[in-house]
């Protein structure tokens, strides 16, 4: 793309959630990278459990993240300027430009009435300055780099939503840039889909709508050939590639657990395990689980098995139990108490069975939680197998923390209210250890190969397997590896001479209108 314009993009909008927005995202600015383009990803607003902390010490999405890894670049609050956090079925924290400014319910964030204020920021007016505020991160995006890949979220056509919508028509039509919907083929009905996203818009937003994407196809392209141009003849639009279904081709999305479980780490491992034994891996499932993804660097490991539970029966065999970080640590101490996980991690520890308790999953570990911020509870007991007392605080800690454990280099992150005052134990990371229960706050820690595979040894000694960690798994290199896999799809599947076109110039000109437009 030698010769671009400075500051062109492209939004990546899809007729539904997980039709493939994220990692096609990635793809394009791994291969613009590739091309020498100096390229930025961006997503307006994200919901997601699953979160990250830069360098300046801003939360932003973890899919956000991984994108500015394909893109070569290093994630700001620029990337991702909302996100909000659930906290129940009605109810998010909204993290306004890496910060949390509040909880807000649904439909007193998109205008109505409801929810406690998020901050000064969103008083009176409120899409409409945040509109403001996200442009204004796009447009200091434009301003640094060659071309900005945008992702949508959800459908463009969510007509209940348009009026006050950010993240989709809304930011296209602020900036001008040209959207292509991506289409999940394997769910069926992908050409209905792409008509009735389109027909669905007004003719402002039709005409930013230049083309199509067709995603996870499986089979001989020719057949869907005829299909194609019969929706360009109805549509007056073109289709910019046919992206084959591969296996693991997944990035650190947002959508929940069932993502998270065909992630490419998990898939891509087929080398058989170094040692005689494989390692069984228990992830408690708790409510409002985030950043999950902190085991793919366990799943990493040949002869590593990992899988999620919700019953107690299921840790009977497992070598190791991971409780995960979660929005909701007082919900997620009833929720392993009501269906009797939490009897059995005691009866583990009691055994010396290993126990891995992360961020929120440290908290419910320890003695005792004094809760009036998350849950608002107060006093609360703790499963008593650390000694350990959490208060929360009103602030968020956020912070990329380095350190030692276990004789190795430890790096990882932190995103957590929770403030942990550790009485006793041996000192792991800002944890504690006692026999065989680890905690700590730090999310990606495994991600340190060093660390993980002492950690791995000592677990497997703890529970009496022969099993090795392989002495060459490189968690970075099969993240660079998958990165490639999807920067490859757009290369070989995509119409690249036609999207430079667009990030250059934007939508063509004299896209048709398609009926009845929006109501």
């Amino acid at each position: 793309m030698s010769g671009a314009k400075r500051g062109g993009g492209l939004l990546v909008a899809g007729t539904t959630s997980d039709a493939g927005k994220s990692v096609i995202t990635a793809g394009i600015c791994r291969w613009l990278s590739r091309q020498g383009v100096k390229v930025a990803p961006f997503k307006a607003q994200n919901m997601s459990l699953n979160s990250f902390v830069t360098r300046e010490g801003a939360e932003i999405g973890r899919a956000q993240a991984m994108q500015a890894q394909a893109a070569r670049v290093e994630p700001t609050a620029l990337m991702n300027p909302v996100l909000l956090k659930p906290g129940s079925d009605r109810s998010s924290q909204v993290v306004l430009l890496g910060k949390p400014v509040g909880e807000m319910s649904a439909r007193g964030f998109f205008g109505g009435s409801g929810g406690s204020s998020p901050g000064k920021a969103l008083h009176g007016g409120r899409q409409e300055q945040l509109l403001g505020i996200v442009t204004d991160c796009l447009e200091q995006l434009r301003g640094t780099y060659d071309a900005v890949i945008c992702e949508g979220a959800g459908s463009p056509a969510e007509i209940n939503l348009r009026r006050t919508d950010i993240v989709n028509m809304g930011i296209a039509r602020a900036a001008r840039f040209p959207v292509v919907v991506v289409g999940d083929i394997d769910r069926g009905g992908v050409f209905a889909s792409f008509f009735g996203t389109t027909a669905l818009l007004s003719p402002e937003d039709q005409s930013l709508i230049a083309g199509y994407m067709v995603n996870k196809f499986r089979g001989d392209v020719s057949l869907l050939e005829p299909g194609m141009e019969m929706l360009r003849g109805l549509t007056g639009r073109a289709t910019y590639g046919v992206l084959p279904f591969r296996h693991g081709l997944g990035i650190d999305e947002e959508d929940g657990l069932r993502v998270s479980l065909r992630g490419a780490v998990r898939e891509s491992v087929v080398a058989p395990p170094v040692g005689e034994d494989v390692l069984r891996v228990a992830v408690c499932a708790v409510p409002l689980m985030s950043n999950f993804t902190d085991v793919d660097a366990l799943a990493a490991e040949p002869g590593v098995v990992v899988r999620f539970v919700d019953r107690a029966e299921e840790l009977a065999d497992a070598d190791l139990v991971v409780v995960p970080g979660t929005r909701g640590t007082v919900k997620a101490l009833a929720w392993l108490r009501e269906r009797g996980l939490a009897d059995a991690l005691a009866r583990r520890a009691a055994e010396g069975r290993p126990v891995l308790g992360i961020c929120g999953g440290f908290q419910v570990l320890g003695d005792h939680i004094e809760d009036e911020v998350e849950s608002r509870a107060g006093s609360v007991d703790g499963l008593g197998l650390l000694p350990v007392r959490v208060r929360f605080a009103p602030e968020k800690t956020l912070a990329r923390p380095v350190g030692s454990a276990l004789g190795e280099a430890v790096t990882g992150y932190e995103i957590h209210h929770g403030v942990a005052q550790v009485l006793g134990g041996e000192p792991f990371l800002d944890g504690c250890r006692v026999g065989s229960v680890w905690g700590t706050h730090w999310h990606g820690s495994l991600e340190s190969d060093g660390f993980r595979r002492a950690f791995l040894r000592e677990v497997a000694a703890a529970a009496g397997r022969r099993f090795v960690p392989a002495p060459d798994t490189s968690f970075e290199a099969l993240r660079e590896q998958q990165l490639d896999l999807l920067g490859d799809l757009i290369e070989e599947h995509a119409d690249t001479d036609a999207l430079l076109r667009l990030i250059e110039a934007g939508a063509p000109s004299g896209l048709p209108f398609l009926p009845p437009g929006a109501p």
